[in-house]
């Protein structure tokens, strides 16, 4: 009787002691990582890092793999130095990135740190304009129009280890005091074990007013019915930049984003060129500074990476949180097309009074004059003063409604209310409302790509040097990202239309020889006529 045999094929492992191979031929050509490798040159961190190292000791890490790792960390979305180094362990795409065989240890997650909190800010910053320059050399960069934008970034820190800033006084008194007024309130929920924070950080630097106001903030909001977010929690503190301060990571501070708890946070500053979404400049900076204050460094330091690549910005977008009377003069002053939206508390006009800008004077509807006094500032804001004379609104029927109960019409407004103004008729006008789509069509996707793709979600680090590096690299890995996939639709275009159009060019010119004289002999006297085309004959 014969058996049949089942076609059932069964694989049985058996580890091998030697093995013959070899990693490049296990990574197929068209991998992202192989054809970054390509494009991707490093070699001058190796110089510019030399300074930072000793000449006794163990050998380091290879800065450029240094690089590659923290790239691979941002491309991946992975923000832990662990998970990182476990995670390129287990790729062979990546191993070869690196330059790594598939039996060589990785470095220590550790190295990683240390090497990162040990190389300088400066690197990373060439690093970025290096790829920057790929971006703009491969067209992806327009340079003439940019849109800038800033959002919170989570600290590695808790609000549970804030303390409470000491005052500038002797500590004994300090001390004593505290032994006298000791609450709960005023101890750290979670105590740090370590307080990297200077003396300055620690000191107390607010103002008896700004006490004042603060405390009734607070009262007000304890007192309230229903509470702050969270104040009805036993472990509820009211905490303030003004008063605490984060002895793990002193540079985070506590900001809040709408509908969301207090958390501490730093603040990522970015341009956008609208051309291609290329990031043109990325920094840190703390996060309680408003944006309006801000802005200024930003465009100076946008501009001077672009003029590095011979490019021009000559139009700057942004939000509402940007507006500000000195930004608007600036772009003026520097011949910079600005359209930022005017925020909601400018008040330009006065009930009542119309403003005469060839005499700087404000008239009422009775032809009286509220004429310029002073200059004073208001929350580090310049305002205009503007008064009338006692014997003018004395016997005016309109005195009890426009004066009340003082003797003369005071008019406060800001030194840059032509400014505003000018600005108000641009945003207002069809222009400006196709440049507010543009700007949020450009630069707010790009920071929700960079938080929830790149790494961005989380500061892994300390420290706002440290937090910058982050940024940096979140941005070179985007930048790198659109680079990679224009060559790869260039090649695309090339394969489809420019090499068979050339094959049939050569097919044509093939057919037709005495053409393709006449157009050489045509070409010729051109070039004599224009010697400083000589060099294409050559």
């Amino acid at each position: 009787m014969k058996i049949k045999t089942i076609m059932l094929g069964k694989k049985d492992f058996q580890e091998k002691l030697f093995l013959s191979f070899s990693l490049s031929h296990r990574v197929p050509e068209n991998n992202f990582y192989r054809r970054l490798k390509k494009v991707l040159d490093l070699q001058f961190l190796r110089d510019k890092a030399r300074p930072y190292y000793g000449t006794e000791g163990q050998k380091s890490i290879d800065p450029t793999v240094f690089f590659r790792l923290m790239l691979i960390g941002y491309l991946e979305n992975i923000i832990s130095d662990r998970q990182l180094i476990e995670h390129v362990s287990m790729r062979l795409d990546l191993l070869y990135f690196i330059d790594y065989d598939i039996d060589e240890p990785l470095p220590w997650h550790s190295t990683i740190s240390r090497t990162r909190n040990m190389l300088p800010d400066a690197l990373f910053e060439e690093s970025f304009d290096r790829v920057l320059s790929l971006c703009v050399e491969s067209g992806l960069v327009g340079g003439h129009t940019q849109a800038v934008d800033s959002a919170y970034i989570k600290a590695n820190a808790s609000l549970d280890s804030l303390e409470k800033k000491i005052p500038a006084e002797s500590l004994q008194k300090h001390i004593k005091r505290l032994q006298q007024e000791n609450t709960d309130d005023d101890e750290p929920r979670r105590k740090a074990g370590k307080d990297k924070s200077t003396l300055d950080q620690k000191t107390l630097q607010a103002t008896p007013k700004q006490l004042k106001d603060l405390d009734t903030h607070q009262q007000w909001f304890k007192e309230r019915e229903g509470g702050q977010l969270g104040s009805q929690n036993h472990r509820a503190r009211y905490l303030s930049n003004k008063t605490h301060y984060s002895p793990v990571d002193p540079d985070a501070r506590v900001a809040v984003k709408p509908g969301k708890p207090r958390q501490l946070y730093y603040m990522s500053s970015m341009s956008v060129d609208t051309y291609h979404h290329v990031i043109t400049n990325m920094r840190a900076i703390h996060a309680d500074h408003k944006d309006s204050l801000n802005l200024i460094d930003l465009a100076r330091q946008t501009q001077a990476r672009l003029k590095r690549n011979q490019l021009h910005m000559d139009t700057l977008l942004a939000d509402t949180g940007f507006s500000n009377g000195e930004n608007y003069k600036y772009m003026e002053d520097n011949k910079i097309d600005g359209y930022i939206p005017v925020h909601g508390q400018y008040e330009g006009t006065r009930e009542g009074f119309t403003y005469e800008p060839e005499q700087d004077r404000w008239r009422c509807s009775q032809g009286k004059y509220a004429t310029f006094k002073k200059i004073r500032y208001q929350k580090n804001q310049p305002e205009k003063h503007y008064r009338t004379l006692r014997a003018d609104c004395k016997g005016c029927p309109l005195a009890s409604k426009c004066i009340g109960k003082a003797h003369e019409k005071q008019i406060r407004i800001t030194l840059y209310k032509q400014e505003y103004d000018r600005m108000l008729i641009k945003t207002g006008s069809r222009k400006g409302k196709y440049y507010k789509t543009l700007r949020q069509s450009t630069v707010e996707p790009v920071f929700g790509t960079l938080i929830n793709f790149l790494g961005m979600r989380k500061i892994n680090t300390r420290g706002i040097e440290n937090a910058n590096k982050v940024m940096l690299m979140a941005a070179i890995a985007y930048n790198l990202k659109k680079y990679m996939k224009h060559q790869q639709r260039l090649s695309l275009v090339g394969q489809r239309i420019i090499v068979p159009a050339m094959e049939s060019c050569i097919s044509f010119f093939r057919d037709f020889p005495e053409l393709l004289f006449a157009i050489w002999q045509n070409l010729k006297q051109i070039l004599k006529q224009k010697p400083i085309l000589l060099l294409l004959e050559i």
